[in-house]
């Protein structure tokens, strides 16, 4: 009989939890992909303290077969990987038969953005609403497109983040790591004008009984306490009509993509980028490589000896 390790699983995400400050969402999908990988071995008559390397390279292909992407692949063969690992470590198991396993083929796919014209329109379209939404707005447009931030990174902003008009914002990224990212002159105007309204969104939530609200820069009525990225995502969409811009190219990650490539294609560096994006790893921000591959083409053609002979 088959013993179902469900407790190795809890004893993991608690470990992920505490030490590495994993969010909630991250924790249920880690449970979903382990509880599916669990069930599997079942099925082949295993358990995951007798789990070998050809047991999970069967499981990749089980997966790989059902139409899986390499990309979802790929991120469930990093839960094994942490899962085992974990394991060894605690003295579960005397080996980390991953250790064994390569990594699935990636495609390269680049991240879908919209032009520094399209952004221009964006902006520009939130800034002639001048009522209190269209003032939030903008200022969630001006402070997005100037940082980067993720979309939840940006909704949960505290109001303390923004005392005394700052330069740069501390934001508490994932895992609870910190990073600092700059603040121009167009996010901290719009930001100003935002906090003259502000004290209205508040008010409208304190009647409705929250308390959480009052510590966040975009109060909301919802059990957060803040303005949900469903919500935002769904300002965009009316945003994007309102700019003559095709709804499905933007989406709060869109405009992150579009923080990072327009930085590299004025001159910035691949590390600077990670650092205000808050990717823990320089590949993660190496999808963007293809921004600076273009930005070299040019320098070569525009200022290269031999390019510039060949036109006189």
């Amino acid at each position: 009989m088959i013993v179902y390790r469900g407790t190795h699983i809890e004893i993991f995400l608690e470990m992920l939890s505490v030490e590495r400050g994993a969010a909630g969402n991250t924790l249920d999908a880690y449970r979903r992909d382990l509880e599916h990988y669990l069930f599997f071995l079942s099925t082949i008559g295993k358990d995951v303290l007798r789990t070998e390397a050809n047991d999970i390279s069967e499981y990749l292909n089980r997966l790989d077969q059902s139409g899986m992407t390499a990309a979802t692949i790929a991120r469930r063969l990093s839960v094994l990987r942490q899962f085992h690992k974990f394991l060894y470590a605690e003295s579960l198991r005397n080996d980390d038969p991953c250790t064994l396993i390569g990594a699935p083929r990636r495609a390269r796919t680049l991240p879908q953005t919209v032009s520094e014209e399209e952004v221009a329109d964006l902006l520009n379209a939130t800034a002639r609403d001048l009522s209190p939404k269209g003032l939030r707005l903008h200022c969630l447009m001006e402070i997005l497109y100037a940082t980067g931030l993720r979309v939840t990174e940006l909704v949960g902003l505290p109001l303390s983040a923004v005392i005394g008009d700052p330069r740069f914002l501390v934001v508490k990224g994932k895992g609870g790591r910190e990073r600092m990212v700059p603040l121009g002159d167009a996010a901290r105007a719009a930001l100003r004008d935002y906090l003259l309204v502000q004290p209205d969104f508040l008010e409208k939530v304190r009647d409705s009984g929250s308390r959480a609200a009052a510590k966040y820069l975009f109060p909301s009525r919802g059990k957060s306490g803040h303005l949900t990225r469903h919500r935002f995502a769904q300002l965009l969409k009316e945003l994007a009509l309102a700019a003559k811009i095709p709804p499905h190219k933007l989406s709060p990650h869109t405009l992150r993509h579009a923080f990072a490539s327009h930085l590299l294609a004025h001159g910035a560096d691949l590390r600077s980028v990670q650092q205000m994006l808050g990717h823990a790893d320089i590949s993660t921000t190496q999808i963007y490589t293809h921004v600076l591959e273009e930005r070299l083409k040019k320098l070569v053609v525009e200022h290269h000896p031999l390019s510039l002979a060949q036109r006189d």
